[in-house]
């Protein structure tokens, strides 16, 4: 079965040194669009983080978090800026001095401004890329296994509306022979009235020609054999399952296509409501393939 591109997926990796915790959230998208929310120590791990993604997503819009939370002091280090923090004690200093005001700093007070200090980790193994890479995947394993279970949702869903444009789609083509009679027929009349007006005797020659004319007109039959054959490609593509998602919306757009065409050819009531309710229902098609990877 096809996967969702909407899901979302966590993982926890508890080591005795630290603690990982991963979420993933995917949306739809055409490509895969990745933004991060990583510690700054791993900052420059995002090209190989994200070749880890690609390895069991392929299209969606997905953020990736992850809370690295260490349990040994010794895996952090904390530098104060003190070019900014002396350039804030000497505005102070001078602020008190133009107000002859006593000026005593209490410098304990710099550990409650969080832009005054940067935290850098330390590495606390050599295999720490590794655990993290590792924690990733299982939080992908269960974004995926979330992916799954909606997309089988939306396969089932997709299969019943198919089900239902498949009986549309016969009843047209059971509907088109009766309309081009009844067309043709009409046809006869109106140019035979028109020259028994004229005083003319009807040629059956240039009759049957604008006859022929009007049938290939109204012929369908083409137009539904293809539209036949997208149906059935679309619910193949359902169960076989797999990165389908691009293949889908193109079947579907090509469904439009032939759908409209009758619409345009029948110059009928009745099929005419038909054609309308086929496109409504491929339209809930279309919403649904697009969110499909």
């Amino acid at each position: 079965m096809p996967k969702s591109m909407t899901g979302y997926g966590k993982s926890l990796v508890e080591t005795d040194s630290y603690t990982q915790v991963w979420e993933v959230r995917g949306v739809n998208s055409r490509f895969l669009d990745l933004k991060w929310r990583l510690p700054l120590f791993l900052r420059p791990s995002e090209a190989a983080l994200e070749r880890v993604v690609r390895e069991q997503v392929a299209r969606g819009r997905l953020e990736v978090h992850l809370e690295f939370s260490p349990k040994r002091t010794d895996m952090w280090k904390a530098t104060l800026d003190t070019g900014l923090a002396n350039a804030m004690l000497d505005e102070l200093d001078a602020l008190a001095k133009a107000r002859e005001i006593p000026h005593a700093p209490d410098l304990n007070r710099l550990l409650g401004l969080s832009q005054l200090w940067r935290e850098v980790a330390v590495e606390p193994d050599p295999t720490l890329f590794e655990n993290l890479s590792h924690g990733l995947r299982l939080a992908l394993t269960d974004f995926n296994d979330a992916r799954s279970r909606e997309g089988r949702a939306l396969a089932d869903d997709l299969l019943a509306r198919l089900a239902t444009l498949s009986g549309w789609r016969d009843a047209i083509e059971a509907a088109a022979p009766a309309v081009k009679a009844e067309k043709m027929e009409q046809l006869a009349a109106r140019i035979a009235l028109v020259l028994e007006k004229a005083g003319l005797e009807p040629a059956q020659d240039r009759l049957l020609q604008e006859t022929a004319i009007l049938a290939d007109k109204l012929d369908v039959s083409e137009e539904l054999t293809r539209l036949s054959g997208h149906l059935g490609r679309l619910e193949g593509l359902l169960r076989e399952g797999g990165e389908i998602g691009k293949k889908l919306d193109f079947l579907v757009q090509e469904a439009f296509r032939e759908i409209n065409t009758c619409g345009n050819k029948a110059q009928n009531l009745d099929v005419s409501r038909l054609v309308v309710d086929f496109k409504a229902e491929l339209e809930k098609c279309r919403e649904q393939v697009q969110n499909l990877e």
